[in-house]
């Protein structure tokens, strides 16, 4: 027994030193593993510091066209590196409900998280708390949260192309090919590191989220720390309107390592 209770006590060291990893956003071990370049914002580039879990940030292309076209340069620049944070509703608005939540309900799902084990592809509902809608402005063509993106009813489609410069003069040659829609998800937006992963326990918010877009950066775990790997495709996104714009992502670091600190280049309109 003696023996059972020390290797169960050795068991949660190693994961409460592997939880500290996982905040990989913001990980203690970024410097170690990256060594970024400097970021210099350029003329159809976007640097949004998009590592709180907490979170959102938004993006209004078309103001960035007007101001382009207004020839503003001082506006311009503040609007591709500057955003205001959009706070994640944590505030509980109901019950606690632990029977699986079959409705698009906004709030927090808690998950179970095989974090040191199979992978976080393994996961089981545990509860949901319901809360607020996410609050956005009036204007907005799409929204990112550390690795994850949503759009304002839009929809995307992936193309091979790995450089802005390489794609077709217009979008007219993507039209016609499939886009894909936001989804609705409950176990991918995680918004917090709290104690709760020293267990595995993660919760996430319940939002419709583009998969497709999302993809640029994924999070693999394990190993630990998590392994993040850059999707540098372009994307082609079709807004609400039928307007077209090319998005690739091409860093996900800061200055000084920090992950999820996004470089986005960015064709509106196209």
């Amino acid at each position: 027994m003696k023996n059972l209770i020390t290797k169960n006590l050795l068991k949660m060291a190693v994961a409460g030193m592997n939880i500290l990893m996982l905040s990989s956003c913001n990980g203690i071990f970024d410097e170690i593993y990256d060594q970024p370049k400097e970021i210099v914002p350029a003329k159809g580039q976007l640097v949004i510091d998009a590592t709180s879990w907490a979170d959102w940030y938004y993006i209004d292309l078309d103001k960035l066209h007007q101001l382009t076209i207004n020839g503003d340069e001082e506006a311009l620049r503040k609007a591709q590196t500057e955003f205001t944070a959009y706070p994640i509703p944590m505030e509980p608005t109901g019950d606690k409900i632990t029977t699986p939540v079959t409705d698009k309900k906004t709030g927090q799902y808690m998950y179970w998280f095989d974090v040191f084990g199979a992978g976080i592809q393994k996961n089981t509902f545990s509860y949901f708390t319901p809360t607020a809608a996410q609050t956005a402005p009036d204007n907005w063509t799409f929204a990112v949260h550390r690795n994850n993106v949503r759009t304002n009813g839009g929809a995307v489609l992936e193309t091979t192309y790995t450089s802005m410069d390489e794609l077709p003069e217009t979008s007219e040659s993507f039209h016609n090919m499939q886009f894909t829609e936001d989804e609705w998800t409950v176990n991918e937006v995680w918004d917090s590191q709290d104690q709760g992963m020293l267990m595995g326990y993660v919760p996430s918010q319940g939002i419709e989220i583009n998969r497709v877009l999302s993809s640029w950066l994924s999070m693999k775990i394990p190993p630990m720390p998590p392994a993040f790997s850059l999707n540098n495709h372009v994307f082609i996104l079709r807004l609400k309107d039928g307007s077209y714009a090319a998005l690739q992502l091409e860093n996900y670091l800061s200055p000084n390592g920090t992950k999820c600190y996004l470089t986005i280049n960015y064709k509106y309109p196209y």
